[in-house]
Formats: structure tokens, C-alpha cells, sequence
């Protein structure tokens, strides 16, 4: 599977990531510092790399975005305020389309169309850190951990059109593992926001790497998108599938090589 090419920091940059790890987008990027003398999958990635050789996974990358610990929130108080202006706008929509606003049957359609934006768009009154605060757990466990199939739903930024499928996350703890129905809330935060699936299945990625600093993280996500179904090619069946492979996911074929077969199955 392809994976998002990766380029070098400035030198600033490099000097606040600091040494044992690399930012994207705020977070970290692929690998978390490895114990030294570890054992397991992490030792046998790291042994089976030649002396000097650069992981993929630790080059970062040149792209800025906000930090899961500050990302933007919508509040409720924002959604009662931005409503009428909303519902309005769906009334102007309405009219550009040839439709008579006021007919019975589209009287209060501004403000269902408005209030079900506000909740597919639900994402953005959330944030990452505060749903993972009280469910990270340490335990003596470095085998991996999937979870699949977790449905998604969200809106295509591009035409503003759903799009839907599945997630399948699996990642390698570090003595570090997170309550499984957080993974469901981490995809749902982010994918309840206006979306591109390349950026959401390395958004989920990402955000379970800064929790976590596990020795891997793999994200898979199957999608319809309604903006080829309805529009555009018009497959009924066409499906969109991306991936983003960090720390051992990336390095180790056969870490990957297990996950990919196991959300297969």
C-alpha cells in the first residue's frame, strides 16, 4: 500500500522535536524511542536493520496542522448561535436549485438541514485528549492488539457528501494499552469532521502514537464515497482503501504482513 512520502525538518524544527522523536502535524511521527536492549518484535525489527540505516518511519514530515492536545472545538453554545445563519444559507440553497423554500414540504428543511450538518460535523466540539485521559492503562503486554471493523461516517470536504465503511486499527504496546471502545471514540471524533480519508486514517494513526508511544501502529480504512457513487464514475461498488504503517508496522514486513492477514480474516 502507498504511504504519504516524508521530507526533512528544518533545523529549528529539529532542535524542539528533540532527539528521541520526530513531530508531525504536532504529533509524533512513526517509531516511539525504543527501550534500548528490548526484546520481542521491536528487538527483531531493530536487529534485522543494517548498522546506520535511517528508518522510513523516523523522517518527518514537512506539513503543519494542530496538535491534538489544542485542537479547534466548536462548542454547544457556537451550534445555537451559527444556526439561523446556517439554516439560511440551506434557505439560499433552496432557491439556487429552483425550489420554493416556502412549499409545505420544505418549510423546516433549512433547520433540519442545518441542525443534521451540526451533527455529522460533531467532531470538531471534541477533543482527542480528553476522550484517552482516563483510558490508558499499563500493562505487561507487547503482543499485538486489532480492533476491526469499527464503523465510520463522515462528509467528504470536496462536495460535502458522506462518505462510510470500516476501520481496522492494530498497534503493538509498549507497556501502554488503551480501553478498546477508544479506539471507536478516536475514529469517530475524527471522521465526524469535514474529511479527505488519506488525512483521517493518518490522523487516527498519529493520535494513537502520541497516547500510546507504542513500537507500531497500523490503520486501515475501506470506504464508499458517496461523491463517486452518485457522481463522477457512478460504481455502485467502488471502494477506497488506504493505510499508514508506523514504527515496526512500517519497518517489519512481517509485523505487517500479521495485521494485514488478521483484519482479513
Amino acid at each position: 500500500m502507498d504511504h504519504s512520502k516524508q521530507t526533512q525538518y528544518s533545523q529549528n524544527e529539529k532542535k524542539d522535536a528533540g532527539a528521541s522523536s520526530s513531530v508531525l502535524n504536532g504529533h509524533f511521527d512513526g517509531m516511539a524511542k525504543r527501550p534500548a536492549g528490548g526484546t520481542g518484535r521491536a528487538a527483531t525489527a531493530a536487529a534485522a536493520q543494517p548498522p546506520g540505516a535511517e528508518s522510513s518511519s523516523h523522517r518527518p514530515a514537512a506539513s503543519v496542522m494542530e496538535s491534538w492536545r489544542e485542537e479547534r472545538t466548536r462548542s454547544v453554545e457556537d451550534n445555537e448561535m451559527s444556526l439561523p445563519s446556517l439554516a439560511a444559507a440551506y434557505t439560499t440553497i433552496l432557491r439556487g436549485l429552483g425550489e420554493d423554500p416556502q412549499r409545505q414540504g420544505l418549510l423546516k428543511t433549512p433547520w433540519r438541514a442545518a441542525t443534521a450538518m451540526q451533527f455529522f460535523t460533531k467532531g470538531y466540539q471534541e477533543k482527542i485528549i480528553d476522550v484517552l485521559n482516563d483510558a490508558i492503562f499499563d500493562e505487561d503486554h507487547d503482543e499485538m492488539v486489532i480492533v476491526k471493523d469499527i464503523d465510520m461516517f463522515s462528509m467528504c470536504e470536496h462536495h460535502l457528501v458522506p462518505i462510510f465503511g470500516r476501520v481496522h486499527i492494530g498497534y503493538l504496546p509498549n507497556k501502554r494499552v488503551l480501553g478498546l471502545s477508544k479506539l471507536a471514540r478516536i475514529v469517530e471524533i475524527y471522521s465526524r469532521r469535514l474529511q479527505v480519508q488519506e488525512r483521517l486514517t493518518k490522523q487516527i494513526a498519529v493520535a494513537i502514537t502520541e497516547a500510546l508511544q507504542p513500537t507500531g501502529v497500523g490503520v486501515v480504512i475501506e470506504a464508499t464515497h458517496m461523491c463517486m457513487v452518485m457522481r463522477g464514475v457512478q460504481k455502485m461498488n467502488s471502494k477506497t482503501v488506504t493505510s499508514t504503517m508506523l514504527g515496526v508496522f512500517r519497518e517489519d514486513p512481517k509485523t505487517r504482513d500479521e495485521f494485514l492477514t488478521l483484519i482479513r480474516s
